[in-house]
């Protein structure tokens, strides 16, 4: 079939023609449209084809019919189609004007909108301009504010001190009445009896009240009501009662009463320090006595036991050192011996069936001769059918009879190590004071202080070494001087006390020391002995912590100490005077060789200014060495000996070597000691002591004409180590005697004798035991805290003179064999706190920056510095790395996520968990607060799930996490943490734990920062009562330990006949168990002190008043008020009879009787003893004192509990009037008397002025509270009446002594 296309001319066409390859449309040609539907398309070309056929004719007519049937069907689609897109067209046209009309309306929106962009972008640049001013004015507001305060305290400071110079001034002249007042008694002493002040109630004479006053406590002035409930006040009347009573000052124990027994402890202590008598400097010393026979069980227990011994001594802070002399040497090393053995922590006897006489004498002095009672054992090994010599058996028999030791039968050693490591945890417990308390760490007992036990050690020890002499060198002129500075009035500059070395300045302070402990017991003498350069004992920033926490220590206060050096500069004055407004006597701060510290005068800028007007202070100082800004205090200066002091000073160390000079000798000495280099104290004693070992050996000629050579201490020193190296048996000992002063010469505190024995394995006990015992008696080495170092300056210079003059070589040799020994220790695991202390150091002494940040990465050594405090010290040493604080907290958190990794099991955990808490708390102190949240609660986390949730670790955890929340200001958080710590402390230890009160005290000072003051004061006064119970268990724990031996004393004084003597120590010793809370006993020797005395002086005599007294204050404690009701009355018969009207012991038995009567509800008798009360006060004080006062106040809240307010308001004025003419508008005694004065209107319907004068009441209340806070205001100062704050928180009744 052909297509249409064959009958089409391409010329006849219009356009190019092709073919339809689809074969559809009949093979007709058409053109090819563009943009054309293709029905009309080929609609188009039917037309054109119509069109154009025509003409012709032909195809027209071919097609006729079909093209009139398909045109009409083409238009009609066309005509549709024309619709379709007339619709399609006008609907796109109202798109596009819709879209163009919302298009302009966008275009006018968005011109709005940016206009009103522009609009807010300039508001947002003013704000932004007026926000940076504001801030900018703000910053300048508070650098004003800050200078302003700054200015202001130190205004507030001088005016304190001018006001209470003359306040002393008074007090002054009125201990000068007073003084007159005595002698005339004394004169008058047969005739009219006239009264002393100074005998009458400590606490009646009050004229202070300290800053956390209890005058507002339930015991004095009852609830506290608010205005909007008067009806309270109906009930609050109280009054002091005469304040409390007091012992008679002329007993032993004068001016103490029970709740003031810790305060007298705390006295006692400042003579004996707190650490076991057992331990010899930190040191638990095995002393071994072995035979020829039981020489293979000592080698045992020395190789298998002592190791483990050494480990178990370690984790307690002690070094453990065996000292053991071969049994062929017991002829040798006497003195030696007898020394190890009166050192010895426990001594050993090895013994089987004889015992050489050699050592009958070692067994005699350590078994037989024990006065301390220290531990002894006896190894006896026992075989069938072999019996023990005489010797042996007569030992065992008076072993046992003396009750020094313990036979111990075992059959071998390792029995004996059991029973050492028993002994040892029972002197570990022993140590640290019964520790039913110490299951926390040490640093707890001051809340989140930190403490260093080896510090405080070494101070005791080196106080104790300064005072050894006992010859005064001629001190009396310097102790006057002394004294006449804490006499002088305000203000007053620091004492300088200067001297060349070895002048005896060390001496003179120590020596004054124990006169002023002795003589002033009220005084508190906090003292810090510095040692060499570059040690710990001279760090300022320990100094300056140590000082404050002794502080806070005799304050009763702990809050979070800060541990930044800058800070803890700055905090140091403050906790100062807030001692100073708190404490009853003078304060006295001595620091000796100040001028040893580095950068003195920088960091000790405290002394220059302005101090509290009863704190003195006192420093010595090197004539050379002395800054020249302190060349302008006050000066002592310390002249060289004279002849005479010179002669007694040789002649006290020939004595005690029975050593005897020629007259011939003694003029070559006193003559070659004319020079102030040779009349220098420690020159004259070192001379003293070579004389006195050259007598023993007879060579004392020789010996003078070498001294003589040596013209000054060094030089001596000199001769003294080459006598000493001469008589070393062999090279090898000398060597060693060279390397062993070398090393302690080059470390940073010293060296033990057990780290001696380890860097020296052929280094024998009994060859250091001699050359210890040589040097120590020649004043080159001495103890401190377990470390061998030099007793002074002068021998450690000797030491490098002699011995290293090759210089930093041979001192770095020796540095790196130390650093050798710790790194080794470390790489065992064995972390002490002397690797914390001499690594880091020596790394950085050494320059070796890489090493010390590797010691410092170690966990362990970082947690040992910074939990004894030591935080100054480890950052100085990432400063010195070149470390900024967070670098170093993100390098100490990378290396705990290292050793998270390796940590298995519980025990590990709690490692770890530690860990985290010191990062806690070190990063807490960096100030990086953000980061310190996030060990700590890892910490917790760890704890909560290793321990229980209910662990007193977990409660740890919890207070930690909220000490940084408080920083942080997230005060919310912390309360609810602290919340939860408080239950936790109190489920696990009880309510009245010091625990315990560490959280009170914290919610405390929460309260505090939130304004809180009501709900702060109440929880600090809780806690407060906490901390003094626990300080008087603690003081009677020690204070018998302490007094056991006075009390032996005094109970062999009674077994003697009947005599007033024996009766006033039964009375003295009654009292001395009272205030032990020894009831019974007390009342025993009472009852024997009253029987004695009425069978020798007779019933009716004033010393017999003075026992019943006593006894019935006994039984008023013991709440027997019948039986006290009655010796009160006779004591107060006899009283009245025999003494004159106004004597003070007739008040004291008048006061108490006048209580009792009150609290039994006799009234009607009451009423005039209160009466005479305020006669007996009148006319020994006059009617303007405050005694006076507190009498009238007694008796008019007598008169309101019996309905009498008429009697009682004029009592309550003139009272009122006293105590503001004598304290102040602002004293608590005077808000005490307001308050009650506000009851008294409210009872008489004056409803508007009791409103008046409750308010004036809040007021001083107000006052009291932001005291507690921590501002320590000014207050009177009085060194004869003042009154304690311990003694006004229990209403007890005490006791008086007897009259001398």
């Amino acid at each position: 079939m052909g297509t249409a296309s064959s009958l089409v001319s391409p010329a006849g066409t219009g356009g190019e023609v092709i073919e339809d390859a689809y074969g559809g449309g009949g093979g007709e040609a058409c053109e090819i449209p563009v943009e054309v539907k293709p029905k009309a398309r080929l609609l188009r070309s039917s037309f054109r084809r119509v069109g154009a056929s025509r003409p012709g004719g032909l195809i027209g007519a071919s097609f006729k019919s079909t093209a009139s049937v398909q045109e009409l069907e083409c238009m009609a689609e066309y005509e549709r189609l024309k619709k379709e897109y007339e619709i399609f067209r006008v609907s796109k046209n109202n798109e596009v004007a819709s879209m163009v009309k919302k298009e302009a309306k966008l275009d006018l929106e968005n011109k709005r909108l940016r206009a009103e962009l522009q609009a807010l972008q300039k508001t947002y640049q003013k704000i932004l301009r007026e926000k940076e001013s504001a801030l900018e004015a703000k910053y300048q507001a508070m650098e004003r504010a800050a200078t302003f305060e700054h200015d202001r305290d130190k205004v507030k400071r001088q005016f304190k001190i001018f006001r209470e110079t003359k306040e002393n001034e008074i007090q002054d002249l009125l201990r000068a009445k007073r003084e007159l007042e005595t002698k005339l008694q004394r004169l008058q002493a047969q005739g009219i009896q006239v009264f002393d002040p100074e005998e009458s109630d400590s606490d009646d004479n009050c004229t202070e009240v300290t800053a956390q006053s209890e005058y507002w406590t339930g015991g004095v002035l009852g609830s506290e009501p608010s205005m909007g409930s008067m009806m309270q006040l109906q009930q609050s009347f109280r009054g002091p009662e005469f304040a409390h009573s007091s012992i008679d000052v002329e007993g032993p124990f004068a001016n103490i009463n029970r709740d003031d027994w810790d305060a007298a402890i705390a006295s006692l202590l400042q003579v004996t320090p707190l650490f076991s008598h057992s331990l010899w400097s930190n040191t638990v010393r095995c002393y071994l006595i072995n035979t020829d026979e039981t020489q293979p069980e000592v080698d045992i227990f020395i190789r298998n036991y002592s190791p483990k011994l050494q480990r178990i001594c370690e984790t307690m802070g002690y070094f453990f050192q065996v000292v053991h002399f071969p049994v062929e040497n017991g002829n040798h090393f006497q003195a030696v011996r007898k020394w190890e053995i009166e050192k010895s922590s426990l001594v050993i006897l090895f013994i089987h069936l004889t015992l050489p006489s050699c050592l009958l004498e070692d067994c005699e002095e350590a078994l037989l001769k024990n006065p301390e009672g220290k531990p002894r054992l006896i190894y006896r090994r026992i075989e069938d059918g072999k019996v023990s010599s005489d010797p042996v058996q007569q030992l065992t028999e008076q072993v046992c009879y003396v009750n020094k030791a313990k036979v111990q039968h075992v059959e071998g050693c390792y029995h004996c190590y059991l029973k050492q490591e028993g002994i040892y945890t029972e002197v570990e417990s022993k140590d640290l004071g019964n520790k039913e308390e110490s299951t926390a760490p040490e640093e707890e007992v001051f809340g989140d202080v930190l403490w260093d036990a080896h510090d405080e050690q070494e101070q005791m020890e080196a106080f104790q070494q300064a005072s050894n002499s006992t010859c005064e060198l001629g001190f009396e002129k310097y102790y006057e001087r002394l004294n006449d500075l804490v006499a002088a009035p305000a203000p007053i500059p620091p004492l300088l006390v200067s001297g060349g070395p070895g002048s005896g300045k060390s001496l003179l302070l120590s020596k004054w020391i124990q006169l002023q402990q002795k003589h002033s017991p009220n005084t508190l003498i906090l003292y810090h002995f510095v040692g060499r350069p570059m040690s710990a004992s001279s760090e300022s920033a320990l100094i300056i912590k140590r000082l404050t926490l002794k502080l806070m220590q005799h304050s009763w206060l702990v809050s979070p100490l800060t541990l930044d050096p800058a800070k803890l500069l700055e905090e140091f004055p403050r906790w100062l005077e807030k001692l100073s407004a708190r404490h009853q006597g003078s304060i006295i701060i001595i620091i000796d060789s100040i001028d040893q510290i580095q950068q003195a005068e920088k960091h000790m800028k405290w002394l220059i200014d302005p101090l509290p007007v009863n704190v003195r202070v006192i420093v010595s100082v090197n004539v050379e060495t002395c800054p020249q800004a302190w060349r302008l205090w006050p000066t002592l200066h310390l002249e060289p000996l004279n002849s005479k002091d010179v002669k007694c000073l040789i002649s006290a160390e020939c004595s005690s070597a029975d050593v005897k000079l020629t007259k011939e000798q003694e003029k070559k000495l006193e003559k070659h000691c004319r020079s102030a280099t040779t009349c220098n104290a420690l020159y004259v004693t070192l001379l003293g002591k070579m004389i006195a070992c050259a007598g023993s050996a007879g060579n004392i000629d020789e010996i003078l004409q070498q001294c003589f050579q040596c013209q000054d201490t060094v030089s001596l020193y000199g001769l003294v180590l080459r006598s000493v190296q001469e008589s070393m048996l062999n090279d090898k000992d000398k060597h060693l005697m060279r390397e062993v002063l070398c090393l302690i010469s080059v470390s940073h505190n010293g060296v033990s004798e057990s780290e001696l024995m380890e860097l020296y394995p052929e280094l024998s006990c009994a060859m250091l035991a001699s050359l210890v015992h040589s040097l120590h008696k020649m004043c080159m080495l001495t103890y401190g805290c377990g470390l061998l170092k030099f007793q002074h300056l002068q021998a450690w210079e000797t030491v490098g003179l002699e011995y290293m003059e090759e210089g930093q070589n041979i001192i770095s040799t020796y540095r790196e064999k130390l650093i050798d020994y710790f790194t080794m220790q470390l790489s065992q695991g064995r972390v002490t706190w002397r690797s914390a202390d001499e690594l880091p150091w020596l790394f950085q002494q050494q320059g070796n920056k890489q090493k010390l940040h590797k010691c410092l990465l170690n966990l362990f050594v970082s947690q040992n510095l910074y939990k004894r405090g030591h935080f100054a010290e480890l950052l100085s040493y990432w400063q010195l790395v070149g470390k900024d604080k967070s670098s170093m907290a993100a390098e100490y958190f990378d290396s705990l996520k290292q050793y998270e990794k390796s940590c298995e099991g519980e025990e590990s955990m709690i490692c770890l968990a530690d860990l985290y808490e010191t990062l806690g708390r070190f990063l807490k102190d960096l100030g990086l607060l953000s980061q310190a949240v996030a060990p700590l609660q890892r910490s917790l986390e760890i704890r909560e799930t290793a321990l229980d949730p209910d662990h007193p670790r977990v409660a740890q955890s919890l207070h930690q996490l909220a000490g940084v929340y408080v920083q942080w200001k997230k005060f919310g958080n912390a309360e609810q943490l602290y919340k939860q710590a408080l239950e936790i402390s109190e489920n696990a230890y009880g309510a009245e734990h010091p625990r315990v009160a560490r959280e009170l005290d914290a919610l405390a000072t929460l309260y505090q920062k939130q304004n809180k003051y009501e709900q702060a004061e109440q929880l600090r006064k809780k806690s407060f009562k906490m901390r003094q119970k626990a300080a008087r268990r603690k003081g009677n724990l020690f204070g018998f330990a302490l007094l056991r031996q006075r009390a032996l004393q005094l109970e062999e004084l009674t077994l003697g006949k009947d005599t007033p003597d024996n009766a006033r120590t039964l009375n003295e010793l009654g009292v001395l168990y009272y205030l032990q809370n020894n009831i019974e006993t007390a009342e025993l020797f009472l009852k024997r002190s009253l029987e004695m005395r009425e069978r020798v002086l007779g019933p009716d005599h004033s010393d017999c008043a003075q026992s019943l007294n006593n006894l019935a204050a006994l039984y008023n404690e013991k709440k027997h008020y019948d039986k006290a009701e009655e010796l009160y009355e006779r004591a107060l018969e006899i009283r009245r009879r025999a003494l004159a009207p106004d004597h003070p012991s007739l008040a004291y038995t008048v006061k108490h009787l006048a209580v009792l009567y009150k609290k039994l509800g006799k009234l009607d008798k009451a009423v005039p003893l209160y009466e005479l009360a305020v006669e007996i006060r009148q006319k020994s004080f006059g009617p303007k004192h405050p005694s006076v006062a507190t009498a009238l106040v007694n008796l008019a809240v007598l008169y309101c509990q019996m309905k009498k307010h008429i009697e009682a308001l004029p009592l309550y004025e003139c009272a009122l009037k006293i105590y503001e003419d004598s304290f102040g508008h602002m004293h608590p005694r005077v808000g005490e008397t307001l308050k009650n004065l506000a009851v008294l209107s409210y009872e008489g319907g004056d409803f508007e002025k009791a409103a008046e004068l409750y308010k004036r009441a809040m007021e001083i209340k107000e006052a009291e509270t932001l005291l507690i806070g921590g501002k320590a205001a000014s207050r009177p100062s009085s060194s004869g009446d003042t009154f304690s704050l311990r003694s006004t928180l229990s209403p007890n009744v005490f006791l008086d002594h007897g009259q001398r």
